[in-house]
């Protein structure tokens, strides 16, 4: 009918549903119900209509009662639904589950996915929208075909079937013509009338006239007469539904438009004025209002939800919040609150703990409600004067209680207990109270009132808006506001006020439900109650890591095990809840031979070894209360040495592992190596003994200084110490072999390490005064240069006339000729001057030629775009290119080989240059023509990186570049349609990360792995992660069923040959991340999940990384990079990994309680910041609270994983350490720089759209540029299977 018309969107309206459609097997629990006790619907994506209309019908308690009176005998059972003989009515009996599951499951929402399931739903009509009176008319049309032949075959037609009588009177002789329509709802006018009352008075009150031009035939006279036509109602049902008719069509602007306008409609309303017979008492025509289906939005998209009248009175009404108090006495209480606030810290905690139900407040949301309440944190409005806010409970411990093992703070004067807690829903519901007693009155209730009592409850039924997962209540005149705007009533419920409900229906949600569905619910909540029982055991338990003084020696500035097997780590799990007084003792359990004082310290194994942060002393507070979180590292000691040395613990003393550089002679660094020192010489060796540089991992304190490290070192005062610059461009790229080091002015000598920003990994050159005797080393000012005398900038070009590859010219000087080249020289700039050396202008006058680089084996590779240099081409100097005849593709095009049948060189194999933008169709029209062959049963295949023919090229409508095709690739045209789809092919990449303090030696030693190994080159790709680059290689592709596991894809990646050398022990070691448009989205997560469950694609890159230890991230589990900043300095510390786990909490807060832990400092003491690479900025990550909406005035904590920070995986987050660094800014020179680029850029792009346009005004007028249309979805019909049962 409509299709899908009312599709969600975002510009009219979003589903509040924040999931939809929930993946089973989650390891989280759903929650239990709220406090109304009465259970939502999720959305799967689009079906708020459907929960809607299925909330009415479970609200209307005389159809849920004859769907429940229909048993298995009648209607089968589930179980045997995939049987080929079986009966099973599948529509009904889901729909009894679900109700079932509606009414005594205790979960805050259920699931349709069944229910949508057997209407033979796919996943796009689940996530389209429809139309909510479209769907009540077909699901009820699929209900009277599923019940065919049993005692419910007549449910619809006796509860909402209804007639109306047309009547035609002819005004010569009276003729009365009559005809009888049926109707399950009332379709009513919304345009040009103001109420309902005036829709139903047109239709069944008002005369429609036949005369003037327009007569009617009358069959009695035979002819043409005046005539009077009118509507009545015939029969009514016991529930009637009236649809709006809210959306109209514009043929002026030929568009839909929706009305909204005011309509009201009263809730008792009286039809007998509408009725073709009036007789009868006024309660057979009297009607109340109980249900409202909402639409907001527009006529292109919206949502649905639904207001609706607690019959049975299942829910438990409460008043909205701003209802709870007076509005009188509103200003007085707020000044009231705002004196106590200024006061006293424990008036105000007071408060905040008896505004709680349970009198009681978690420790860890004890902070977040006291910044809601007074609009300042404890540690910036109490600290100072009470210190922290646990010692400020326990100080006052005649007021405040802790429970649950510290985890919770509740007032002394009413200590929670069992009698005090109000039941679960699930006991409520499975067991509830006999229909007799007041809804008031509770034998428990002893607890003394709060000053500020909320409104009574009112009596009778109460209404509820129920929208999707999410049920509140509202008031009755709630109602009127649904009368007009973009938010607006659709469609209307009413039911006889002669229907009454017996009193044992009352409060009873187990009412008229079966034996069998009771049970299934008892199960469920059975179930569920373990899950949660399990699930919350589970995430109280940390897994301690226990490091034993006696197993560690001070090394270096940091702990060091003196055994190197790990036999000084003991694991420990233990219960979160419980305090460091119970962890102490349980660990002198456990080494039954400790002698002395036992403190326990947090640690953290650094580059450098073991180091130690803050001390648990105050033994009453729990572990999550003290930020010990699982897999932490404790070091258990006495508190003041290890193995006779002294310790400097804290975040300022962390160890540095630097690497010493020093410069050697080739035979000392041989005498290194064999001595087992550790050292490697970098830079390559120099003939007749000249000097190498030899490198050695050295640990030393953050605080120390460098002075105190050249000490260390054993080097003379007289010598210098060089660190490796860090900015500008290394001789290497262009072709030379210096590196640039600056030396450390005297003054730097007073400073520490920390202060000077040296990190793991850094470099530290150790020169002497006659180091500079040598070629190798020179200075200039505070500038060292190392430079290896090999002169690298040419290139070697070798001539190979076509026909002539085995023959050998006899002047092999004419064949070959080395060209002076650097990084940024033009290709044809190359080509042309080699010509010239080569002397060859006249032989190749008139002759395409273009250059080749040669494989080891000898064969030619893709020739190279003369429009790119040197560098941009993938060419390293000191190579060799090959000119042979041919044409050089040009930037925008590919050079492709390509063969018929079988992959080369079993077969013929010919060359040809397409445009990147050509469709593979295209493609292989042109393939077909050059080889001569004609028919349309052929396809093309790409040969994979084993030279083997891979899948078909099923896009055929894709152009070469959204395929990634690169130069030099394969084709074979295959005989044959396409085959069908089914399995995956992914591309492959390795992670390789270059972030490490080796670059001295790096590019030398892959320029001599290069040139001594044979293999052929791998693609490379460097992408930027934060301030760094790092380097992807592509490691080959994989073929893989869809339905495969992310575990099984994992096994056959390492699988691979490049990734033989790679040391992973198992799987989980290995980290899988989804790589889109050179950048790193996403972190692959589940093992059992299956491939077309975590959506991944035919053609989706992925990228492995290969890790320390094993890996499996939970679905709200967060990888981030936290980059401590350097204090005083606008610089950070390496970035390094936290797994943040935010599947409980999402706030600020959760992440700054996880940092804090990581780094063993105080929550309050941390600012963080979120950078943009995209705009090189910074944002500040704090605490603060929104409102939903102007009429609902709760707030709601800030959610990192939504809106405006969208934490993901592998987002850069920057830490400030107040307590030692002042400078508050975030960002750093480099972004500037960054943002000045950035600036330029769009002013260069603002100056060119000027000039265009002033060239368009000297010429014709530009065409008038219009927004971008919205395509919208083809309009679908929506349908339900129903089998056949007649």
């Amino acid at each position: 009918m409509f299709g899908n018309l009312f599709e969600e969107e975002d510009e009219e309206g979003v589903s509040p549903s924040p999931s939809g459609r929930v993946a089973k097997g989650g390891e989280e629990p759903p929650p239990p119900r709220g406090r109304v006790n009465l259970s939502g619907i999720k959305n799967q994506g689009g079906t708020c209509y459907l929960n809607s209309l299925l909330q009415t019908l479970l609200f209307t308690p005389e159809f849920r009662e004859e769907l429940f009176n229909l048993g298995p005998e009648e209607l089968g059972r589930l179980e045997d639904k995939d049987k080929p003989e079986a009966k099973v009515r599948v529509i009904p009996l889901e729909l009894q589950r679900l109700f079932a599951g509606l009414l005594l499951v205790d979960q805050q929402c259920a699931s349709t996915a069944d229910l949508t399931d057997s209407f033979g739903w796919n996943n796009s009509e689940e996530s389209s929208q429809h139309d909510v009176q479209e769907l009540n008319r077909i699901l009820f049309s699929a209900l009277e075909h599923s019940v065919v032949g049993t005692n419910g075959s007549t449910l619809i037609h006796r509860l909402y079937h209804g007639t109306t009588v047309n009547s035609i009177v002819c005004k010569e002789c009276g003729n009365v013509s009559q005809r009888q329509e049926d109707f399950l709802d009332l379709t009513v006018c919304v345009r040009g009338v103001c109420s309902l009352e005036g829709a139903l008075w047109d239709m069944f009150v008002e005369e429609e006239m036949f005369e003037g031009s327009n007569l009617y035939r009358c069959a009695q006279c035979d002819r043409l007469v005046t005539a009077a036509k009118s509507a009545k109602l015939r029969k009514l049902p016991p529930f009637l539904t009236v649809s709006l008719l809210r959306f109209s069509f514009d043929f002026t602007k030929l568009e839909r438009y929706k009305e909204t306008g005011r309509y009201t409609f009263p809730l008792n309303i009286d039809l007998r004025p509408f009725c073709e017979q009036a007789d009868g008492g006024d309660s057979d025509f009297s009607y109340e209002l109980f249900s409202v289906i909402v639409h907001k939005g527009g006529c292109y998209g919206g949502h649905y939800h639904v207001y609706i009248k607690d019959i049975d009175q299942l829910g438990q009404w409460e008043p909205a919040e701003d209802d709870t108090k007076p509005k009188v006495q509103k200003k007085q209480i707020r000044a009231c609150e705002a004196e106590v606030e200024n006061d006293d810290p424990l008036s105000v905690l007071t408060a905040i703990i008896a505004q709680e139900p349970s009198k009681s407040v978690l420790m860890d949301q004890l902070g977040q409600k006291l910044l809601d309440k007074i609009g300042s944190s404890w540690s910036k409005k109490f600290r100072k004067q009470y210190g922290p806010i646990g010692k400020f409970l326990q100080s006052h411990s005649d007021v405040f209680i802790l429970v649950c093992n510290g985890t919770q703070v509740a007032l002394k004067a009413y200590p929670p207990s069992p009698l005090t807690q109000p039941p679960s829903p699930a006991d409520q519901n499975l067991h509830p109270a006999p229909a007799s007693d007041p809804p008031h009155r509770s034998s428990t209730n002893t607890t003394p009132e709060p000053p500020h009592q909320p409104e009574p409850e009112p009596e009778g039924c109460h209404w509820f808006d129920l929208n999707d997962s999410t049920v509140t209540s509202i008031r009755e005149a709630d109602i009127e506001k649904q009368f007009q705007g973009k938010e607006s009533a659709y469609m209307l419920f009413y039911r006889k006020t002669t229907l009454q409900r017996p009193i044992e229906a009352l409060k009873n949600p187990q009412y008229k439900v079966p034996p069998h569905l009771l049970e299934m619910a008892m199960e469920e909540n059975r179930k569920l109650q373990q899950r949660r029982e399990e699930f919350e055991a589970s995430n109280n338990t940390v897994e301690l890591r226990l490091h034993l003084a006696p197993c560690y020696r001070l090394e270096n500035g940091a702990l060091q095990p003196i055994n190197p097997e790990p036999g000084g780590v003991t694991m420990l799990s233990f219960d979160r809840r419980k305090t460091v007084g119970d962890l102490r003792l349980t660990i002198y359990q456990i080494q039954e031979l400790w002698e002395g004082d036992m403190a326990l310290t947090m640690a953290k194994s650094l580059p450098a070894g073991l180091h130690l942060y803050n001390t648990l002393t105050e033994d009453d507070l729990s572990l999550y209360s003290s930020g010990i979180y699982t897999s932490a590292d404790l070091f258990v000691w006495n508190g003041r040495e290890v193995s006779g040395a002294a310790l400097l613990t804290g975040a300022e003393w962390e160890p540095v592992l630097l690497t010493v550089v020093r410069p050697s002679l080739g035979d000392e660094a041989e005498d290194g190596h064999q001595n087992g020192v550790g050292a490697e010489e970098t830079r390559g060796g120099v003939e007749n003994g000249a000097s190498v540089l030899r490198r050695e991992a050295r640990g030393f304190a953050g605080g120390a200084t460098l002075g105190e490290v050249r000490e260390a070192l054993g080097e003379p005062r007289e010598s210098l110490l060089c660190q490796e610059k860090r900015a500008g461009k290394r001789g290497g790229e262009e072709g030379g072999g210096a590196s640039g080091w600056r030396v450390f002015p005297p003054e730097d000598m007073q400073r520490t390490l920390k202060e000077l920003a040296l990190k793991d990994g850094d470099s530290l050159l150790v020169l002497e005064s006659n180091s500079f005797d040598s070629s190798v080393f020179s200075r200039s000012g505070d500038v060292v240069t190392v430079t290896t005398p090999s002169d690298c900038r040419w290139l070697q070009v070798e001539f190979r006339p076509q026909g002539r590859d085995g023959e050998r010219d006899k002047d092999e000087k004419r064949k070959k000729a080395m060209v002076p080249a650097t990084g940024i020289m033009l290709l044809s700039e190359v080509k042309q001057r080699a010509m010239e050396e080569l002397q060859l202008q006249e032989l190749l006058s008139g002759v395409d030629c273009c250059l080749r680089q040669v494989d080891h084996t000898g064969k030619l590779l893709p020739p190279v775009c003369e429009e790119l240099s040197v560098r941009d081409s993938g060419i390293r100097l000191m190579t060799s290119l090959t000119l042979c005849p041919g044409t050089a593709p040009k930037a925008t095009q590919l050079f492709l080989h390509y063969c018929v049948g079988t992959a080369p060189p079993a077969g013929l194999q010919w060359e040809i240059i397409m445009e990147k933008t050509c469709t593979v169709k295209e493609c292989l029209k042109t393939m077909l023509k050059a080889a001569g062959l004609d028919g349309d049963s052929w396809h093309l295949r790409k040969l994979d990186w084993c030279e083997e023919v891979g899948d078909p090229l099923m896009e055929e409508d894709a152009s070469l570049l959204e395929l990634k095709f690169s130069q030099g690739d394969t084709v074979v045209i295959t005989e044959g349609q396409l085959p069908p789809k089914g399995f995956l092919k992914l591309s492959v990449w390795q992670y390789i990360d270059q972030s490490d303090g080796s670059k001295v030696s790096m590019e030398t030693e892959v320029n001599h792995s290069a040139e001594s190994s044979p293999d052929v080159q791998r693609p490379k790709l460097m992408i930027a992660v934060g301030h760094a680059k790092v380097e992807l290689r592509s490691v080959g592709q994989v073929e893989i069923q869809d339905e495969a596991t992310l575990e099984d894809l994992k096994a056959q990646v390492l699988t691979l040959p490049a990734l033989q050398s790679v040391c992973v022990p198992t799987p989980a070691f290995l980290r899988v991340w989804q790589l889109e448009g050179q950048r790193l989205t996403r972190i692959i997560r589940g093992r059992q999940n299956t491939l077309s469950k975590l959506k991944l694609s035919c053609g989706t890159d992925l990228c492995v990384q290969p890790l320390q230890s094993e890996e499996d991230l939970g679905p709200k589990e967060v990888m981030l990079r936290i980059q401590m900043g350097v204090p005083g300095e606008r610089w950070y510390y390496p970035p390094e990994e936290l797994m943040w786990d935010a599947s409980r909490d999402s706030s600020p807060r959760s992440l700054r309680s996880a940092l804090a832990a990581y780094y063993g400092l105080s929550p309050d003491s941390l600012l963080l910041a979120k950078h943009y690479p995209d705009k090189h900025t910074w944002e500040t990550l704090s605490n603060w609270s929104q409102q939903v909406s102007k009429r609902k005035k709760k707030k709601k904590a800030e959610s990192l994983l939504g809106a405006p920070f969208h934490l993901k995986d592998g987002d850069i987050i920057g830490v400030k350490n107040l307590l030692i660094d002042s400078n508050r800014e975030f960002i750093t020179s480099q972004d500037e720089q960054s943002q000045q680029r950035l600036r330029e850029q769009a002013e260069q792009r603002r100056k060119g759209g000027q000039a265009s346009g002033c060239a368009a005004n000297q010429g014709e007028a530009p065409e008038k540029k219009t927004g971008p249309n919205k395509t919208r979805k083809p309009e679908v019909a929506l349908s339900i299977n129903v089998g056949m049962f007649r």
